[in-house]
C-alpha cells in the first residue's frame, strides 16, 4: 500500500509518520496536520490579560491561534487582541460572559471578587505545583469540577499554560521576618492578597505595564509578577534590588483560555477538536518557554547586582497557617468553594505522598551537585 493510500484511508487522522521502503532504504514520510476544508466560515476574536511586551504569555494567544487557522485549513480563524485594545485586563470575564468576545486568556485568579472559588483553577498559596495541576485538571475532577463552576458564568475553561513555581517578588527593602511585612504596599495578583492581608499587608491588584512606575514613585513597596525573564524585561530590578523566593502563592499557577459557552456549543465536532488540540499545544508551550529563558535571566539580574533571596522560615510558617485558616473559613461559607477545594486538597495530599519518594529527592540530590 502506498502513501498516498494511507493518508486517505485515514481520513481527518493526522498521519504522522509513515516507514516504506525504497532503494533499499527507509523512508519516513512526515503527513503535514490534517484540516477541515468544509463548511462555513468562523471568525472570532481573542482578548488577553496580558501585554504583548509579554511574549510567553501573550505568545500562548498567538501559538493557539495559528495552529487553529492550520489545522482548519483557514477556515477558523481567531484574530489575538493584547490588555486594553477590545477590553481592559480584568473585564475579559464580562466580555466572554457577555459575549463581547468569543474568548480570553487570563489568570482566573484575578476575579476572585466575583467568587473566590475563581482561583482554584489558577493557583492558591500551598496549592499544587506545575504537574500536578495539569494531572488534577486532565486526569483529575479539575476539569469536570471547574467547568461546573464556569458555566454559571456562560464560560467554557481550558488549561492555557503553566509558569512553573513562581519568584516572590521585587522589594524596594529587606524583609527577614512578618513584621517586615506589616504595612507592605504589595502588587500581588488575585487570591494571594487575602492571605497577604492576613499577615499585615496591603494588597494591591494592577496589571503588570502599571507596575514598574508605582515601584518607582514609591506607590507600592514591592511587586511580584511571574520569575526572571517576565521580571527582567519589565525591570523591577532597577527599582526594587531584593528579589525574594519562593512565591508561595504560585507553586503552579495555570492560565487558562475562557471560551463563550454558547459559541462553543455552536462549533462543528471538528472544529471543537481543534480548540482542544490547541489549547493543550499552547498549555505545555508556555512551561516549555519559561523553563528555557528563566535561568539564563536570572543570572543576568544576578550581574546586574539584583539580590536573590529566601524568605525566612518565620514567614513561611505564618504564611501556611494563614492560608490553611482562610481555607476552612471558604468551606464554611462558600459551598462552591468547598466543592472544588476539597477535591483539590484530597489530590494534592496524594500526589505529595508520592512526589517526595521520587521528583523531590531525586531533584534536592541533582540541585546539590556541581555538573
Amino acid at each position: 500500500m502506498d502513501r498516498r493510500s494511507i493518508i486517505k484511508r485515514a481520513g481527518i487522522a493526522s498521519i504522522l509518520a509513515v516507514g516504506v521502503t525504497a532503494c533499499g532504504k527507509k523512508e519516513v514520510a512526515v503527513a503535514a496536520p490534517a484540516v477541515v476544508t468544509g463548511g462555513e466560515a468562523v471568525r472570532w476574536r481573542l482578548a488577553s490579560s496580558f501585554p504583548k511586551s509579554l511574549d510567553t504569555l501573550f505568545g500562548a494567544e498567538e501559538t493557539f491561534a495559528r495552529l487553529v487557522s492550520e489545522m482548519s485549513g483557514g477556515k477558523f480563524t481567531i484574530s489575538v487582541h493584547a490588555a486594553g485594545e477590545l477590553i481592559p485586563a480584568f473585564g475579559v470575564v464580562d466580555g466572554v460572559q457577555n459575549g463581547t468576545v468569543e474568548m480570553a486568556h487570563t489568570a482566573a485568579y484575578y476575579f476572585f471578587g466575583k467568587d473566590d472559588a475563581f482561583a482554584l483553577s489558577c493557583g492558591i498559596p500551598f496549592g499544587l505545583n506545575s504537574r500536578q495541576m495539569s494531572a488534577w485538571m486532565y486526569q483529575g475532577n479539575g476539569l469536570k469540577l471547574t467547568r461546573e463552576f464556569y458555566a454559571n458564568y456562560n464560560i467554557m475553561n481550558f488549561p492555557g499554560g503553566n509558569t512553573g513555581a513562581q519568584m516572590g517578588g521585587w522589594y524596594r527593602n529587606e524583609i527577614n521576618s512578618v513584621e517586615d511585612m506589616k504595612g507592605l504596599k504589595f502588587r500581588v495578583g488575585g487570591f494571594a492578597g487575602k492571605v497577604l492581608e492576613r499577615m499585615g499587608v496591603v494588597p494591591q491588584n494592577m496589571p503588570g505595564g502599571e507596575v514598574y512606575q508605582a515601584l518607582e514613585k514609591g506607590t507600592l513597596d514591592a511587586a511580584e509578577w511571574i520569575g526572571p525573564y517576565d521580571d527582567q524585561k519589565l525591570g523591577f530590578n532597577k527599582v526594587a534590588p531584593y528579589y525574594y523566593y519562593p512565591a508561595w502563592w504560585e507553586g503552579g499557577p495555570q492560565l487558562e483560555f475562557f471560551i463563550n459557552a454558547k459559541a462553543f456549543q455552536a462549533l462543528s465536532s471538528e472544529n471543537k477538536a481543534i480548540v482542544e488540540a490547541a489549547t493543550a499545544f499552547a498549555h505545555q508551550e508556555v512551561q516549555a518557554k519559561y523553563d528555557v529563558k528563566n535561568p539564563t535571566a536570572l543570572k543576568q539580574l544576578v550581574a546586574a547586582k539584583a539580590k536573590v533571596l529566601p524568605f525566612s522560615k518565620d514567614i513561611m510558617d505564618r504564611a501556611f497557617k494563614e492560608s490553611m485558616g482562610l481555607y476552612a473559613e471558604l468551606n464554611e461559607s462558600n459551598p462552591k468553594w468547598r466543592k472544588i477545594y476539597e477535591d483539590l486538597a484530597a489530590f494534592r495530599k496524594e500526589q505529595n505522598q508520592w512526589f517526595r519518594f521520587t521528583e523531590a529527592r531525586f531533584d534536592n540530590y541533582m540541585q546539590s551537585q556541581i555538573l
